[in-house]
């Protein structure tokens, strides 16, 4: 019967892995480093909101949208991450319009752009392309808002860019 060898190398890592001391984790202690009692949480910071994900070939935030499933007088809580437990940073009364701009990896969060006066207003700078993805950092507010409360328009609610002589006029018929 022919006995199997193992690599020397494979020998010599576990013979070294198995140096030293383990090291004990303790939440207690890193809490009582920090003068803390309770346990820590982790918090989501900050994600800004991405415009011209599409490319130059589209608009910077792609879609629009309105709150839904909310009653008259609620408002819509806009996050500055895309978590429940995101630190709130504004808020879209019911029937208030937005550019929608971005997702959450988990397709829960929308990232938008709006207008406190609850319009798509052109002065958010979000209706024309831009040459490359990156943060939006317009004269607007932006954030994030769960997906569930949103309801895409489109059509006639879209706002129109202005007339200008540089426009081609569009065809009749």
């Amino acid at each position: 019967m022919r006995r199997a060898s193992l690599p020397f190398g494979f020998l010599l890592s576990l013979a070294l892995a198995s140096c030293g001391d383990p090291v004990p984790y303790s939440e207690s202690a890193n809490n009582a480093a920090a003068g803390d009692d309770a346990p820590t949480a982790l918090t989501p910071g900050t994600r800004p909101v991405r415009i011209g994900e599409f490319g130059p070939a589209f608009a910077a935030c792609a879609a629009a949208g309105t709150t839904r499933k909310l009653e008259q007088a609620q408002d819509l809580p806009v996050r500055a991450a895309p978590f429940d437990n995101g630190a709130a940073v504004g808020k879209i009364a019911s029937g208030g319009r937005f550019f929608i701009c971005s997702r959450s990896l988990d397709q829960k969060w929308f990232g938008v752009v709006y207008d406190q006066g609850g319009s798509l207003a052109q002065s958010c700078g979000v209706s024309d392309p831009v040459n490359a993805a990156a943060a939006y950092a317009g004269p607007c507010k932006s954030g994030w808002v769960e997906g569930a409360y949103v309801k895409f328009i489109a059509g006639n609610d879209l706002p129109t860019p202005p007339a200008d002589g540089n426009q081609a006029a569009a065809p009749s018929g």
